[in-house]
Formats: C-alpha cells, sequence, structure tokens
C-alpha cells in the first residue's frame, strides 16, 4: 500500500517558520516528482510547489515564491517545505504529493498519490 505521511505542521505566528516533511512508503519516489498543495474549507485545493526528481526543476506558486522552498532527500524518500515569515493567509492543510512521472508542474491531475494533509495555522 502507498502512503504518503505528512508531518510538520501545527500554529504559529505571523513571520514565524515551519518545516514539513512528507515520507513515502510502499513505493519509491526517488525517480517521480513530488509536490505540495494546499487546501483551505470551501476552497479548491491550489498549488504550492513542487520538485523535479533530481531536485533539478522546482515550481513554487507566486503567493510563496521567496518565501517557501521544497527540497527532497531521495536516500530517505522524504520531501520537505520550508516554510519562512508565514502569513495568516498561508494557514490551510497542506497536502503532499506524489507523481509517476519525473516533473509535475501545478495541476493536481499531473498527481497520482496524495497524503492525508498536516495543518498548519497562522495567527496574527
Amino acid at each position: 500500500q502507498v502512503q504518503l505521511v505528512e508531518s510538520g505542521g501545527g500554529l504559529v505566528q505571523t513571520g514565524e517558520s515551519l518545516r514539513l516533511s512528507c515520507a513515502a512508503s510502499g513505493r519509491t519516489f526517488r525517480h517521480s516528482a513530488m509536490g505540495w498543495f494546499r487546501q483551505v474549507p470551501g476552497k479548491e485545493r491550489e498549488f504550492v510547489a513542487s520538485i523535479s526528481w533530481s531536485s533539478g526543476h522546482r515550481y513554487y506558486a507566486d503567493s510563496v515564491k521567496g518565501r517557501f522552498t521544497i527540497s527532497r532527500d531521495n536516500a530517505k524518500d522524504t520531501v520537505y517545505l520550508q516554510m519562512n515569515s508565514l502569513k495568516p493567509e498561508d494557514t490551510a492543510a497542506y497536502y503532499c504529493a506524489g507523481s509517476s512521472t519525473v516533473i509535475a508542474g501545478r495541476r493536481t491531475h499531473e498527481y497520482d498519490y496524495w497524503g492525508q494533509g498536516t495543518q498548519v495555522t497562522v495567527s496574527s
């Protein structure tokens, strides 16, 4: 059974940082693109960042560019999202996603596997 398990969410204040982790099991994603999305109740899931299998290609939503960094450790089959300078509008459930291709972008249908999500709440 393929699983993507997110961790690292929590409650922080404006301007603080968090690092999310996503560990894969049941299938290796070392040769696959990975992504992070987020969702607030009543809204569609939105793209945050993605990284190609070799880390050579990274894409970010404009809203997080310069503040968030996506990275991966293929030896651990884990992807990370370092979030700095957090704002209240970053509050959402954050989901890890795994693709079956080496590069993936901002569309949800590019990803075949999803985690259960981890909540990030930024207070003002």
